[in-house]
């Protein structure tokens, strides 16, 4: 395989498959190959072409040429490959690509007239690249007449590199397909715009539809109408119900036909069988968006009508929320399309709920900017909505509840750049073990989907919380306080037992409790009052006297943050004092929150109070290991090239590798490894031990878990002892032990594990924990997903308890944590680069002062899964 091969094979992956894509202005734009059948609906596409476009594709023959191509192109044994784009039911695009034999190959695009300025080039030219470099194409050639200004900036803007040179009335372009970090920036900005420009119709719509509003008001979509009106929706209701004349006092139409003007949503609150024909009617009457609430489809036995109606909103170009879900609302818009009983309350927190009831409960407790029901997620799903709120002047925090990821892997893309501007909240329910672990590695073991979970969000700099408590409790804090800026927390308050529990809690989240300057203000109004940290200003501190003591605290230089304890109804009142409070705390650039006993909610809009000090500390904890995630480097890793040695190595394996190939994979990726012989009987073991030198070391390879079988023996000085010794095991072992490896006793050392799983929906997971064989007892680990960077790696390490081992615990030698955290990095992109590679342990891996080696490895590899690559945009 040639470097240029080597190079694009990350865009392989990806091979295209039939999909659905987003377009600039939000239309849906359905990708797949040409096949024969095609040619009717090409020749369409050419007479719906102007001749200036028909020119500048084939230059010469205006449309007469055009359809003479579209009869080759179709035609048996045509050596190009071709992909079209249907958009609304119509071919409105072709790209097709024609190889050379030598790597490289020419490409053509045509786009219909009334396609063209909506990036359906753009979208044809990038699964065209992608197909090319899965079939081994390094270069796509193309002449583009000079005068087509249109298509040389659709190439320019690609995010490949392309190379432009001007012959006369033609230009000569090279697009080199080695994707990198540009492409994967220009994608993503692409998908953001359509995103947007998507979603734009159904969170901010000029009309609404209510399909299945009838006139009692218990009814589901009556009650939607009723929200409608009740929270000011400025544009037009439309209840569409064949049998009432009015509803809720506004006039309804018998179907969407009837309406006589464009429709933007429309809910859908009919019975799940009469769900798809509904979907047809908005569909033939230009509805942009559907909300369905009705349940009866995949959360049951509803799955193929879930997919029939995915298929008509997708062929249509509507964009989907639910089915089985509560609705959508938009306070800045005033938008309150959902049967929820109580109106929210504007503010500026987005919510996502997969469930409804917790979505009833955060609106019941939280402000928001809008909410959205998602219901099944047949379409719209969180990361479609992260893309929305990114953008949204409304939004300040995000906050998701879900039971399931679509696309884990996008979701931590989006996620991480959507939280360099915006906290994301994540309750994510299922937190379940991995099932049978009797025969797996350690590290399989150990990395469940849940701490796949774990390690994807924070990754991304996603704030998980264990419950909807949790998350609104932080989500208040964030939404109306500026972040903090380190982790020291200033305690004032009533009362001295409270606030000395407060710091407790404050030590056991992470958070600093500095002494502080007495101030001689405080000293003078209360000479009772301990000032140096917690404040306690005694019971008979009044309003007047807590406020002072805040304004002190925001103006020391050791503070990062002010917490008020204060137990009512001593001093000033429960009233005063809060007013007192949030006047202090008006305009500050330091997080003010109090902890008013018994009482949870926001002081003035302005300082989030809660009902007992743990709920405070533990949201000013998230918040500020969130605030020194965004002071952070943003991970970029480039792309994953292919390694073709690599897969050599693991090609025809399906189960654990042998100790050779372990050996031999491990070397590649430049990992230190104890240097081992395989053996396969008594005799040749003891030849192993006298060719390496004793003592030894004697392991067998057969069982996953050597130790608990009895196959490990150490500090073999002899022969005769390794003979010994592999004679014993045989005999205790039996036929599962397969035979052994004999190495060099290593150096001591604090013995690590360093291991990676790879899941198919999540991706590679890399850990690092206590090694040897308290692994599994001490359950001392750190995950991460790759690719990282090496100080990603020594901020695994450093978060074990173990790690002051490392670092020199009580005059023990300090190792050398930088080859260790060398190491694990290169276990990440080990993991990255071989998705073969399904479980990898080195345990333990030997850290001295002189460097970290390996000493015992095991590999699993299964046939290589395709997974969705990031090179490819489409819709789930």
């Amino acid at each position: 395989m040639s470097p240029v091969e080597s190079g694009i094979r990350a865009m392989s992956d990806a091979s295209p498959v039939e999909c659905d894509v987003l377009l600039r202005d939000g239309t849906i734009a359905h990708v797949r190959s040409l096949t024969p059948g095609d040619l009717a609906a090409l020749h369409d596409l050419v007479d719906r072409s102007s001749e200036r476009s028909a020119y500048l594709r084939f230059f010469t023959g205006g449309r007469a040429t055009a359809h003479t191509y579209m009869d080759r192109v179709t035609a048996p044994g045509h050596q190009g490959r071709a992909l079209v784009a249907v958009v609304r039911g119509r071919v409105a695009g072709i790209a097709e690509y024609t190889p050379y034999g030598d790597g490289t190959a020419d490409m053509a695009v045509l786009i219909g007239d009334e396609a063209q300025g909506e990036g359906l080039g753009t979208l044809l030219l990038e699964h065209l690249a992608a197909l090319a470099a899965a079939e081994g194409v390094g270069t796509l050639i193309a002449q583009v007449l000079s005068a087509n200004t249109a298509m040389l900036r659709v190439l320019r803007d690609l995010g490949l590199e392309v190379e432009v040179g001007y012959n006369g009335a033609t230009a000569d372009v090279l697009v080199d397909l080695t994707p990198g970090v540009r492409l994967m920036e220009r994608l993503a900005a692409r998908d953001h715009e359509a995103e947007r420009a998507s979603l734009a119709p159904l969170m901010t719509p000029g009309s609404v539809a209510v399909i299945g509003a009838g006139r009692d008001p218990a009814g589901i979509g009556h009650k939607v109408v009723r929200n409608l009106i009740d929270s000011g929706f400025r544009g037009a209701i439309h209840p569409v119900n064949p049998r009432a004349t009015t509803i809720a006092g506004l006039e309804a139409w018998p179907d969407m036909a009837a309406i006589p003007v464009p429709v933007d949503v429309a809910v859908v609150a009919v019975p799940a069988a009469a769900v798809v024909k509904v979907a047809r009617e908005c569909a033939a009457t230009g509805v942009k968006g559907l909300v369905v609430l009705s349940a009866g489809f995949a959360e049951s036995a509803g799955r193929d009508a879930e997919r029939e109606l995915l298929a008509v909103c997708r062929t249509a170009g509507m964009r989907l929320i639910g089915p089985n879900c509560l609705g959508i609302v938009n306070t800045a818009a005033r938008l309150n399309a959902s049967f929820l009983p109580h109106t929210p309350v504007p503010g500026d927190v987005a919510v996502l709920s997969q469930s409804g009831a917790v979505g009833a409960a955060l609106l019941d407790r939280l402000a928001v900017s809008s909410f959205v029901s998602v219901g099944n997620k047949a379409d719209v799903s969180g990361n479609d909505l992260l893309e929305y709120w990114e953008d949204d002047d409304a939004t300040k925090v995000i906050a998701l509840y879900l039971e399931s990821f679509g696309n884990p892997r996008k979701f931590a893309r989006i996620a991480s750049r959507v939280g360099r501007r915006k906290p994301i909240l994540l309750v994510k329910s299922g937190r379940s073990d991995a099932g049978d672990r009797a025969v797996r590695s350690h590290t399989a073991a150990a990395a469940t989907p849940d701490i796949a979970v774990d390690a994807l969000v924070r990754a991304a700099g996603v704030i998980r919380l264990d419950n909807v408590r949790d998350l609104i409790d932080t989500a208040r804090l964030m939404a109306a306080q500026p972040l903090p800026a380190g982790r020291r927390v200033a305690i004032v308050g009533n009362s001295g037992g409270p606030e000395a529990m407060t710091a407790d809690e404050c030590e056991r989240n992470g958070l600093l409790v500095p002494e502080l300057p007495t101030s001689t203000a405080l000293a003078a109004r209360i000479p009772s009052a301990a000032l140096h940290n917690p404040v306690d200003l005694t019971a008979g501190a009044t309003a007047e006297d807590i406020a002072l003591a805040v304004t002190e605290a925001l103006a020391a230089p050791q503070t990062d943050t002010v917490l008020v304890v204060y137990t009512p109804p001593f001093g000033s009142g429960a009233d005063a004092t809060k007013q007192a409070i949030a006047e202090a705390a008006r305009g500050a650039t330091k997080p003010v929150v109090a902890c008013v006993m018994g009482e949870d909610g926001l002081i003035d809009g302005l300082v989030p109070t809660y009902a007992y000090p743990e709920q405070a500390v533990r949201a000013l904890a998230r918040a500020a290991a969130y605030a020194e995630w965004r002071h952070l480097p943003p991970e970029i890793p480039g792309p994953t090239l292919d390694d073709p040695k690599a897969r050599e190595i693991v090609k025809g394996t399906d189960g654990w590798l042998s100790p050779e190939l372990t050996e031999r994979l491990l070397r590649h990726f430049d990992i230190p490894v104890l240097p081992s012989l395989t053996v396969h009987d008594a005799e040749a073991a003891a030849e192993a031990a006298e060719s390496l030198g004793v003592p030894v070391a004697l392991k067998v390879t057969g069982p996953v878990h050597k130790s608990e079988a009895g196959g490990v023996r150490l500090n073999l000085r002899g022969a005769a002892e390794v003979q010994q010794a592999y004679q014993e095991m045989s005999a205790s072992i039996g036929t599962a032990m397969t035979g052994a490896i004999v190495q060099p006793m290593a150096a001591q050392g604090v013995e690590i594990i360093v291991g990676g799983v790879n899941y198919p929906t999540f991706g590679p997971l890399v850990m690092v924990g206590m090694g040897g064989v308290t692994a599994d007892l001490l359950a001392d680990r750190s995950f991460r997903m790759p690719p990282f960077r090496v100080d990603t790696a020594a901020e695994m390490i450093a978060d074990l308890r173990c790690s002051p081992v490392l670092y020199g615990y009580r005059g023990r030698p300090k190792t050398d944590t930088t080859a260790l955290a060398t190491l694990v990095t290169h276990v990440g992109h080990l993991m990255d680069t071989l998705p073969e590679v399904a479980e990898l342990d080195l345990n333990p891996v030997i850290v001295t002062p002189e460097g970290a080696v390996a000493v015992d490895s095991r590999i699993r590899v299964t046939p290589r899964r395709p997974t969705p690559s990031p090179y490819i945009r489409r819709l789930r």
